[in-house]
């Protein structure tokens, strides 16, 4: 999606808004002993309260209103009886069709007291993606984004994962530009105002592929190994990116 009037922005901005409030209602309920399905509908119904429509039971008749991934399952959890507990680590992914403009968030988190390893691969994660944020500017190359990814992949250590991207939004739920957000110098695209996109990195142990589970949907990381993701949808503009789910 191209957003340059006012209208397409603020249609942006609502949607934004919506999956965001699902998503802090969501990770406020995730506590030791709730399950998958019992925070699912807890955004659920925060989305219908917005009028919003949950893009991957929209888009793709997913099993759930949002997507959540517990400790080494990294994406496309499907919600269900699976109990949280202190020390687990939780990925919310929210995405939504409000009036016709989708909007993309997620966020990897600690529940209770976990490790230090997994806090710090969390922060990492999300320090990537503001310091990508930073750089987007149009007529820049979209690789900007991934060389900024990878300079805090590689200075803490992490590895990115490769088969799982981010991807234009606004009109639909997956759109162009998709690209992995890794330093990629064969990248030839160029930021253009308007474009509206998310930046979802995955960073992980030392994995590079995550698998795809018996149910079809779930990606994962071996058992043992951490992964995090944190994701932001944004609006290229002249001065700075504004971040539409902030």
């Amino acid at each position: 999606m191209n957003a340059r009037s006012d209208e397409q922005i603020a249609g942006m901005q609502a949607a934004g808004q919506a999956v965001r409030a699902a998503f802090e209602a969501m990770k406020a309920a995730a506590v030791n002993g709730i399950s998958t399905l019992d925070l699912d509908r807890i955004g659920a119904g925060i989305l219908a309260e917005y009028g919003a429509k949950s893009a991957p039971q929209l888009y793709y008749d997913f099993p759930g209103a949002t997507c959540i991934s517990v400790n080494h399952r990294a994406a496309h959890g499907i919600p269900g009886e699976l109990i949280i507990n202190d020390g687990d680590m939780v990925n919310i992914d929210v995405s939504a069709n409000l009036n016709g403009y989708v909007a993309d968030m997620g966020e990897s988190f600690v529940v209770g007291d976990g490790s230090s390893d997994q806090s710090r691969i969390c922060s990492a994660v999300q320090e990537a993606v503001y310091s990508a944020i930073e750089k987007v500017r149009p007529g820049r190359s979209l690789n900007v984004i991934g060389k900024a990814v990878q300079a805090v992949a590689d200075r803490e250590g992490y590895s990115i994962v490769k088969n799982l991207g981010s991807h234009g939004v606004g009109n639909s739920i997956h759109e162009e530009p998709s690209y992995i957000p890794y330093n990629n110098p064969r990248e030839r695209r160029k930021l253009v105002k308007g474009m509206v996109l998310t930046i979802e990195p995955f960073f992980s142990t030392g994995v590079e592929w995550v698998h795809e589970e018996e149910d079809g949907w779930t990606l994962s990381v071996p058992p043992g190994n951490l992964v995090a993701q944190y994701e932001h949808t944004l609006i290229v503009t002249e001065k700075q990116a504004l971040v539409v789910t902030a």
